[in-house]
């Protein structure tokens, strides 16, 4: 289904069926997902009742939400995904040392990347709905050392796991909770100050490279949990997400590593200094245009922000 549905959205004619599929998917993946963990009833009520909730709000938001404001939506939900699939991570870890069961090296790796990686989506999301929304302004953030500023977070978050794989070799669980709490909090600072050095141009684009992560979080929360269908249907996120980056890179003539990291390379400029960057504008009435579009040979209709 979520294969057929990603097919679908690919054409106007069949967009609408490709949304049926997908939704179709999640809820053969919910009733796969309650069919085996088998929970007493009790639990399983508090399931329903938490679904009713979190679908009821969802269909209040879907009504309310125009399709301008389609990109900044699924940022919104994205940052649910990141917040989701870092707590999961954490919750299973907590419960692996309740029970005191043995955590493969290859477990303890996914779980940490999970959280890490459900960081980063979560606040790197949250930073983009509100730059699409109008919350914040659109400017990139230009702090003097950035990418000093990024490579030293994503060198501490690979000593973050280092020192989680130590603490599991050890069954010290103690410090291994403080590494992977560590790894949470760097992992959302990093994705709030990647995202917020971006601009307003290349958050669309961004979009998609967070839903791409959200894709690899629960990819990684498969491999943790050791689920296939959680694996595969990370995997086809992710993977089908880091397409559409290439694509829209391409079509929006932009560098794919550019946008992904932050800006790298590029020299940050203040707002002060950006303000002072402007063209000519050249303003016209409802009667000029419309005699221009009549007189014009062919016309060109370039989208904008959801469009």
């Amino acid at each position: 289904c979520c294969i057929g549905g990603i097919a679908g959205l690919s054409t106007q004619s069949t967009a609408r069926l490709g949304n049926t599929l997908g939704q179709a998917g999640v809820f053969l993946g919910l009733a796969v997902s309650l069919i085996r963990v088998d929970l007493p009833l009790i639990q399983l009520l508090q399931v329903f009742i938490y679904l009713i909730i979190g679908g009821s709000v969802g269909f209040a938001i879907a009504n309310r939400v125009s399709p301008t404001e389609l990109p900044q939506t699924v940022a919104a939900f994205h940052s649910l995904v990141g917040i989701a699939a870092s707590l999961t991570a954490i919750g299973e870890f907590a419960r692996i040392v309740h029970y005191a069961q043995d955590m493969t090296t290859s477990t303890a790796i996914s779980l940490f990347l999970a959280t890490w990686i459900g960081g980063i989506t979560a606040t790197g999301s949250m930073i983009a709905f509100g730059k699409l929304n109008g919350n914040i302004s659109s400017a990139p953030l230009a702090l003097k050392y950035r990418d000093p500023i990024n490579i030293t977070m994503a060198a501490t978050s690979i000593g973050a796991l280092l020192l989680f794989l130590i603490a599991k070799s050890m069954q010290f669980y103690a410090l291994g909770f403080i590494a992977l709490f560590f790894a949470a909090i760097l992992s959302a600072t990093l994705g709030l100050h990647v995202t917020a050095s971006i601009g307003g141009g290349d958050v669309p684009v961004v979009i998609t490279v967070l839903n791409s992560y959200s894709g690899w979080a629960l990819c990684a929360e498969g491999f943790m949990l050791d689920s296939a269908l959680l694996t595969i249907v990370g995997a086809l996120i992710g993977s089908s997400g880091a397409i559409l980056t290439h694509i829209m890179c391409v079509a929006m003539n932009r560098d794919i590593v550019h946008v992904i990291l932050g800006g790298y390379g590029s020299v940050a400029k203040s707002p002060s200094a950006m303000s002072l960057e402007h063209g000519e504008h050249t303003e016209i009435d409802l009667d000029a245009a419309a005699t221009m579009l009549k007189e014009a040979f062919s016309v060109v209709i370039v989208p904008g922000y959801g469009l």
